[in-house]
């Protein structure tokens, strides 16, 4: 899935920038009884199929080490500074391998994902590790990024912090009322809610919220917004 959207409201205010990943190819073959396999990695633009809100260069963080999304800001802290995407949960563990002691992630300013699917393997990674989340003062988490904040074991937000939220649109241009609330796709999001700590209940209503506005729109929330489905510290 995807949340692609720069959007009237934002428009403004968000600027919106392609961005690039990778298609891998593989071939095999045999040659002289011998079994060849060849990969090739091609860059590829990917307009309009991201699932991000205000894609731009955020001001550079000093920190001890950058690892894909995420810099190292010391010992026991990270920083979420761009965008998502496939490789991103071999960044985070790569991370972790160098810097076991990171306790805490800090998001300032998320965009998004361009890997709805792994954007989630990487939510669960952080759950499974223990690492709280927190959005400092003027902070803003923005599509696929929500669902990494609620991944905190613990998760704390400034009072002015901004979370963004809509709904996801697929390759094909279809929407979550497109399919019935018990399809696999729909249950997907509630399932990873509850596995975040929502109550069963929570977890449907704040799906049913950030679909409450096509992908082409957003809805901005507060931190006592967010904190009336998932608590907050």
């Amino acid at each position: 899935m995807f949340r692609r959207l720069i959007l009237p409201a934002l428009a403004a205010l968000l600027a919106f920038q392609p961005a690039s990943a990778r298609e891998v190819f593989t071939r095999t073959w045999v040659e002289n009884g011998v079994k060849w396999t060849e990969t090739t990695v091609v860059e590829v633009e990917e307009a309009g199929s991201e699932r991000l809100v205000g894609l731009h260069q955020p001001p550079a963080r000093k920190g001890l080490a950058n690892f894909g999304p995420f810099t190292v800001l010391d010992d026991t802290r990270a920083a979420l500074v761009a965008e998502t995407d496939s490789y991103s949960p071999a960044d985070f563990q790569k991370m972790l391998r160098a810097y076991p002691g990171i306790a805490v992630l800090e998001m300032a300013d998320c965009p998004g994902t361009v890997d709805d699917f792994a954007n989630l393997r990487l939510g669960r990674m952080i759950r499974a590790r223990g690492i709280a989340t927190h959005v400092p003062d003027h902070g803003s988490v923005r599509s696929g990024a929500v669902e990494l904040f609620l991944a905190g074991a613990t998760r704390s937000a400034a009072p002015d912090a901004a979370f963004v939220v809509h709904s996801w649109i697929d390759e094909n241009g279809r929407e979550p009322d497109d399919f019935a609330a018990s399809d696999p796709v729909n249950k997907a999001y509630v399932n990873y809610y509850r596995e975040m700590g929502l109550t069963g209940d929570n977890a449907a209503a704040f799906y049913a919220l950030t679909n409450s506005v096509p992908h082409e729109d957003v809805l901005m929330l507060g931190t006592a917004d967010l904190a009336k489905f998932a608590a907050l510290n």
